[in-house]
């Protein structure tokens, strides 16, 4: 009796175990079935280099013409007298004058200041050493940001006791802007260059080898007058400007009756660029 009871108990764990394995299979085989597959990656193909053996160098230029915004007005005094003192009070005064006939016109203080002073002594004559009075050349350097009131201004300190007119520089305050135009009008002129040149000679232009830029094409004007005044140099020669015929009715422009016409000022820019052939 108790090997019937034995053998029945196997009987039944049997039958359970083959129960648990039928219910787990299926699930098991599903999943399986479920799950995708991973995908082969293919290797990356490296980029073709671009075939220095075979190229084409250009350069490209471009203007902007812009109506300047600011002026520099670099008007000088010259006195002279006996002695240091004299001459020291006496250009001390005029300056003054001056300086409180350009206020007049709304400019303010920051926008005045001695760009160059220089005392030296007057002699006899050449051979000499003994002096017989003193020079002072003090130059006074303007940014008038109206610049319609450029003529009235320099009239105004004329009349106030200066008597030189160093210079008059004119200016865009949005160099950074057009600049950039510039220097993309100029990429564009060598991109079209390049093509012409490589399609004349049956090829085509690939990728790009080179650029550089020539910075020194900012600069559209010799710098000159008081060359070796650090305020103008160091503010100024960002955008040396020369001066040009004004466009007819053009907004700004001065008449005849003054002796600065504003016209407009160029921008320019200069690339040079190498591109492979294909």
């Amino acid at each position: 009796m108790k090997q019937f009871s034995t053998f029945l108990n196997g009987v039944l764990i049997s039958i359970l175990v083959f129960i648990l394995l039928f219910s787990i299979l299926p699930n098991a085989k599903a999943e399986a079935t479920l799950t995708p597959a991973p995908t082969p990656v293919s290797p990356t193909e490296p980029t073709p280099a671009c075939d220095r053996d075979r190229s084409v160098q250009v350069s490209g230029t471009a203007v902007v013409n812009v109506p300047p915004d600011r002026v520099l007005i670099q008007l000088g005094v010259q006195s002279n007298g006996r002695t240091a003192a004299i001459v020291q009070a006496a250009n001390s005064a005029t300056i003054e004058r001056v300086v409180k006939a350009v206020k007049a016109f709304g400019v303010e203080a920051k926008d005045i200041g001695t760009d160059w002073y220089v005392v030296e002594p007057l002699y006899e004559d050449y051979d000499s050493l003994r002096i017989k009075g003193y020079r002072i050349n003090n130059t006074v350097a303007i940014t008038l940001r109206e610049v319609s009131k450029t003529n009235d201004v320099i009239t105004a300190a004329m009349q106030a006791g200066a008597n030189q007119v160093i210079n008059v520089e004119l200016y865009t305050s949005e160099l950074r802007k057009y600049r950039d135009q510039a220097r993309d009008l100029a990429m564009k002129a060598a991109v079209e260059k390049a093509q012409a040149l490589a399609g004349a000679a049956g090829a085509q232009t690939g990728c790009v080898l080179n650029i550089s830029e020539n910075t020194w094409s900012y600069y559209n004007g010799w710098w000159y007058g008081s060359s070796s005044s650090g305020r103008s140099q160091n503010i100024w020669t960002q955008n040396v400007a020369q001066n040009a015929a004004p466009a007819a009715v053009q907004e700004g422009a001065l008449s005849e009756a003054g002796p600065v016409s504003l016209g407009q000022i160029s921008v320019k820019a200069e690339v040079s660029a190498s591109f492979g052939l294909k």
